[in-house]
This record gives C-alpha cells, structure tokens and sequence, in this order.
C-alpha cells in the first residue's frame, strides 16, 4: 500500500499561484537611445515577428511542464511510500547475552574436536555454533573479552550473523590477559533495559580475574540488583600430559581457573556454575542450558517501509532538462524566423 507520511505538504502546491498573483513584476527603467530610423525597424519588426499560432501554442508549453515539475517536487516532498504487510516478530524467548573468553590461555590444546588436539577457543565456537543456532525465538548478543571487555554483537534475533562473528573472533583480539568483571559490567549495562524477567548472562572462561576495572564479585552485585542471572561455565582439561627433555610429566592445564568466584557469582545471582573438563561435557552443559524455560514478552509486530521519494524527485529533474532544452530551442527557432523574415522584407523592398 502506498502512502504520504507528510500530506500537509499539499498545502504548499498553489504557492506559486500566489506569488504569481501577490509579487507585482518589478519595473525597469532602461536609458533613451536616440535611433532616427525607429519609423523604419518598427514596421520591419511588426511585420516579420509576427508570430504564427503554431508558435503561440508552443509558447505555453514551458509553462505545463513548470507546472508539472512543481507537482512532482511537492509529491516528493510529502515523502511517500510503500507500507508492506504487518510482520508479527516472535513472541517469546530470553535476552541471551553470551560473553566469551578470548584471551591468551584459549589457545591451550587440552581439548579434543572430532578426535583430534584443538584450542579451547575452537572448541568452544564448534559448541556455541550449534548452541545459538537451537536459541529461535530468543534475543542473543555477543561480548568478548581478554585484557578489555567489547561488544561484539547486540543483542539481535539474527542468530547466523552472531554465529557468524563468533567464528571471525580470534584469540589476542582484546588482550591477553582476562577482565571476568568488565564483561560482567558490559553485560549489565546491555540487559539493563530489557523485560527484567528475560534477562540472562552466560560466561564461558579458562581463568581467573587478572584485568578490568570492577572485580567480579562487584560486577555480579550490579548483576544482581538489576535482575541479571548469570550461568558460569569453567572450560579446560583437569590434567594433560607434557612432553619434557626429563620425559613426561602430568600437569593441570586449567589450575588458574577460579572456580570458586564463578561459583559465587552464579550463585549471587541465582545461577549455576558449570565445569567443562572435556568437549562432550561442554556440549552437555549447553544442551541442559537449552531447557530453560522461555519467557513470554509482548507481541511486537512491524510494517516493512520502503521510500518512493526518489521517483517524483527524479520525474521533476528530467522535466526540469526538459524545460531547459524546450527554452533553448524556442528561443532559437524565434530568432532564426525573426531573421529570415527580416531579410526577406529587406529584400522585397
């Protein structure tokens, strides 16, 4: 359906009549010139620019287009446009925030993907992938963090473009050491204007708290006084076993994850706090994340709207080359007759 979101614009369309009608033309004073054969070019004039019907209805052609470009313009000033059926977005889900760790200890690979050593980090992108594309219906955004804490993505029901940027995140990208704290802050101030009973963060780490400006536990407090629950998930192996020039030896690659402030926090805001030793584990955690109930918000609908402005402004232009080339043309076709005629009185006489 085509419409005009400004139709007070129409009052404009007799402009033009009234400065027609309101504005006197001004009056030119032009110098005496003495011409003693003034007798003679009258005559002349009178009888060669005389000018023929043909040309007189030619005359008011000017006028019809200027008229017909004043109507294009004021069209395209009442800014139509194409209103398309009403969209109904889907009613019921979560405000999902997922803030994930990319600092320097990602790249640990203590971890298995299709039988073979990977990165914590690609672990992680391989489980979250298949994690937001099951979340239809919920608002999902995407935080990022190491030395600083970004947003990568707001929050958007476009679930291919954050998996998306979730796969282009690389480690280093904010730092290598680990700000827990600012994520947390970032996340709040995100879902802070969301329904208060949608709101949900949940972090993914390999660490402890080594950056940032607020200390977790602070940030969980905002978290807490704003209506924010917060999942935490712990993700390493327990033990690895390291090559040496002594020989092997077992180590706990994942012994810097504080896993006592993960659990306060997810407990001071009434989540939980989940340990990934292994990728099947993690997939785990994600599949029972995936049975929180959804909350129901209000139905939003939208009418798609595409602006036509362009098409009467564009029309109004071409009849604007019109008039110019028209005027042109007139004026030399006047001239041309004008002076034929002249030579020819000439001649006869």
């Amino acid at each position: 359906m085509i419409t005009l979101a400004w139709p007070w614009v129409f009052i404009c369309l007799p402009l033009p009549l009234l400065v027609y009608w309101l504005c006197k033309p001004a009056h030119r004073e032009e110098a005496a010139l003495s011409v003693p054969f003034y007798q003679r070019l009258t005559s002349l004039s009178q009888t060669a620019v005389a000018p023929s019907a043909a040309f007189r209805s030619r005359r008011k052609l000017p006028l019809i287009l200027l008229l017909l470009c004043w109507l294009c313009l004021v069209l395209a000033g009442s800014k139509p446009q194409w209103v398309g059926d009403t969209v109904q977005l889907p009613s019921s889900g979560r405000d999902l925030m997922l803030a994930v760790d990319i600092s320097g200890s990602m790249q640990q690979t203590d971890l298995e993907l299709q039988g073979e050593a990977a990165t914590r980090l690609a672990v992680v992108k391989e489980v979250l992938e298949e994690f937001i594309a099951r979340r239809k219906g919920d608002r999902i955004g995407l935080l990022l963090f190491g030395s600083q804490a970004f947003l990568q993505a707001p929050l958007t029901f476009d679930r291919n473009t954050v998996a998306t940027l979730l796969t282009e995140a690389q480690i280093g990208f904010a730092g290598e050491q680990t700000a827990i704290g600012d994520a947390i802050g970032l996340a709040v101030k995100r879902l802070r204007q969301r329904p208060a009973d949608s709101r949900l963060l949940i972090l993914l780490t390999d660490g402890a708290n080594t950056a940032g400006e607020i200390t977790p536990l602070k940030a969980a407090e905002l978290a807490q006084q704003e209506h924010i629950k917060i999942h935490t998930i712990g993700v390493g192996a327990s033990e690895m076993i390291q090559p040496g020039f002594f020989g092997s030896r077992r180590i706990n690659p994942s012994a810097d994850l504080d896993e006592a402030t993960l659990t306060q926090i997810a407990e001071q805001t009434q989540g939980q706090y989940f340990r990934a030793h292994d990728t099947q584990q993690l997939q785990q955690i994600y599949s029972l994340l995936d049975q929180l109930e959804p909350v129901i918000q209000d139905e939003e609908t939208f009418n798609p709207i595409r602006s036509l402005y362009m098409w009467p402004l564009g029309l109004a232009l071409l009849l604007a080359f019109a008039l110019f080339f028209l005027k042109v043309g007139l004026n030399t076709a006047f001239f041309k007759s004008t002076n034929s005629k002249a030579a020819e009185t000439v001649s006869n006489e």
